[in-house]
């Protein structure tokens, strides 16, 4: 699925609502779905605090039987000098907790290189739990 969002706040929540909705066709694992979830959230909301002026946020999601991709693309400067692994700021410092969520709960996350002046994150997310272990 392909969404092309307006940079505005509610897009945050559509993103969500829409992979959600997905996610809910699957067997997937709560735990999975939720990271996504947060995942899915972290990365629009800086689409949106980020991006050029009049661009859009754009949201693919594919999902097969055992991952899900998401990529999160808009105008704009890829952060960091395209490194995810940021560190988490001071305690005390609102925001910049994002990325380094989102490298922690993904399988895999980094910023592609795209045409110039576009800024492309791709996350995927094993969808399988692994069991409890009998005791």
């Amino acid at each position: 699925m392909r969404l092309s969002l307006p940079r505005q706040p509610s897009s945050v929540t559509r993103a969500r609502h829409v992979l959600t909705t997905l996610l809910s066709l699957t067997d997937a694992g709560e735990e999975p779905r939720d990271h996504l979830a947060v995942m899915m959230s972290e990365a629009c909301a800086n689409a949106v605090l980020h991006a050029d002026s009049g661009s859009t946020v754009d949201v693919t999601i594919l999902i097969d039987g055992h991952e899900c991709l998401i990529e999160v693309g808009n105008r704009g400067d890829t952060p960091h000098a395209g490194r995810l692994a940021a560190e988490l700021p001071d305690p005390l410092t609102v925001g910049g907790r994002g990325l380094p969520l989102i490298g922690a709960l993904a399988d895999t996350a980094a910023f592609l290189d795209a045409e110039p002046g576009r800024v492309l994150l791709r996350l995927t997310k094993h969808l399988s739990t692994m069991p409890a272990p009998v005791t």
